[in-house]
């Protein structure tokens, strides 16, 4: 009881929209895979879940981790086993938003398809014994599942559909697809059942049909071309209508509950549908908050995290002190540090009010980003000491550096340098002092001649050159004989 008083104590606004939301997810998952062939596997996995869970409460350390282990690699083996599934459920979210609602008019309801033109040409067919697949499209894109086949967007009518399933037509052999009471394409190749044991049970126009089903919300309708019985698919099962009223009734049930009628009654009724489904996801979902959301006691723990220094100016140089790390110390429950990913902390200290010299930066908790559910305790140090220097414009004389003597027999009669000065950015010290650039050192002892090299310059720490500028100046050498 006292756990329990706890738990409704510390239950935040936050805690409910999650449940709530990981509750719809779960709902949502359970529902897509309740009549998949995939369902098993599916429970199955929901099974081990469930156990994982009950271990993480009972502190059961080696089923945790074991558990923990196959869950790890399990994400691989979800994406190959429901890889059509999860197509679909993609497929799905994206053409949520254009769902289709069709209202009352004049107290009867006006059905994205013609119902009764499509009876018609259903039951001459059959009469005429002329085999046929019509696929009414639902929500699910269709055209990746698809093969050969021609554009129409007709109009559906009884002489479109005769003149297409007649015997002598290029297209009777291949499946026609009717959308909002057009017929889009014709003699469309269906993909096969991807159950085999009902390959010898049914002829290839069933199986295609049966195919489609499986891989989508289409309603198929197929006459046999043998008996001209008509059979309706749906979901991977085949129904058998000998009626025209049983046939339009199936086909009006279909439509109503892909295009989502508005009405009083299908709210309530969906109150009262998946009732296993809705308590089987809040039960799954409050056991997920408590075994990974519950906020439990406080720990602490701490984190050597780097320093980021932003909104410096490129005219500035920072030298920074032995302190290139500080230590947080953050408070929170274990789960939330279970979900923290210690690379994303770091201390961003802005440097946008700088002054030349050295100076201290203190360091608060608004340099430091951490989640929501984490509390900073302490920053160590406090404080950092930076040394900082602004680069100015200055026309830097050059000096050439060299070494040694000419050879015997020859004299040194002059070194220059072009260009004399050189444009750079440097400290207010070098330039106070009216420092020089100093070339590479350049070698006297071999020239026996006047020679032009390319001498590198080095620039000192204090010293920047300008962007794409050439960090090397021109040094002639001036060397004659001796007079004898």
């Amino acid at each position: 009881m006292y756990t329990l008083f706890g738990i409704i104590e510390g239950f935040r606004i936050q805690d409910f929209f999650d449940i709530l939301i990981i509750t719809t997810l779960i709902y949502v998952v359970l529902i897509w895979f309740k009549d998949t062939a995939s369902r098993f596997v599916f429970a199955g996995i929901s099974l081990l879940g469930i156990v994982y869970i009950i271990a993480r409460l009972f502190h059961l350390y080696l089923t945790s981790l074991v558990l923990q282990g196959f869950f790890a690699i399990l994400l691989i083996a979800l994406v190959v086993i429901f890889q059509e599934d999860i197509r679909r459920f993609f497929e799905r979210l994206a053409t949520w938003g254009a769902l289709r609602k069709y209202k009352k008019e004049t107290g009867d309801r006006r059905w994205p398809i013609d119902i009764e033109v499509l009876i018609e040409s259903v039951a001459d067919l059959a009469a005429r014994k002329v085999g046929a697949i019509i696929v009414l499209q639902g929500r699910d894109p269709l055209e990746r599942h698809l093969k050969g086949g021609y554009e129409l967007n007709g109009r559906l009518s009884h002489p479109l559909l005769a003149s297409i399933f007649d015997p002598h037509s290029i297209g009777h052999d291949g499946a026609v697809i009717i959308d909002d009471d057009k017929v889009i394409r014709f003699g469309c190749h269906l993909p096969l059942s991807l159950d085999t044991s009902k390959f010898g049970k049914f002829g290839l126009r069933h199986t295609a049909a049966i195919g489609i089903s499986e891989r989508s919300d289409a309603l198929c309708i197929v006459i046999s071309e043998e008996r001209g019985a008509i059979s309706l698919v749906q979901e991977g099962k085949i129904i058998q209508a000998r009626k025209a009223s049983e046939l339009s009734s199936i086909i009006k049930t279909y439509y109503e509950k892909e295009t989502l009628f508005e009405s009083a009654q299908t709210k309530s009724n969906w109150l009262k549908r998946n009732t296993m489904e809705k308590a089987v996801a809040v039960m799954l979902a409050f056991g997920l908050w408590f075994s990974f959301g519950y906020q439990k006691d406080s720990v602490q723990r701490d984190f050597t995290v780097p320093i980021e220094f932003r909104n410096v100016s490129p005219d500035w140089e920072i030298e920074e002190s032995r302190h290139r790390e500080v230590t947080l110390t953050l408070t929170g429950p274990d789960q939330a540090f279970d979900l923290l990913d210690p690379a994303i902390l770091k201390i961003s200290v802005s440097l946008s009010n700088l002054i030349e010299g050295r100076q201290e930066v203190p360091l608060y908790g608004q340099m430091v980003k951490i989640p929501s559910n984490l509390s900073l305790v302490r920053i160590k140090p406090e404080t950092i000491r930076i040394n900082a220097y602004k680069f100015h414009p200055y026309n830097a004389p050059i000096q050439v550096r060299t070494w040694g003597e000419v050879p015997k027999g020859y004299v040194l009669k002059s070194v220059s340098v072009q260009p004399e000065k050189l444009s750079v950015q440097a400290t207010k010290e070098f330039i106070r002092r009216k420092s020089r650039l100093i070339t590479e050192t350049i070698d006297l002892s071999d020239i026996q001649d006047t020679v032009t090299v390319d001498a590198k310059l080095l620039l000192p720490s204090d010293v920047r050159s300008k962007y794409g500028q050439k960090q090397s100046v021109n040094v002639t050498v001036n060397v004659a004989k001796k007079r004898t």
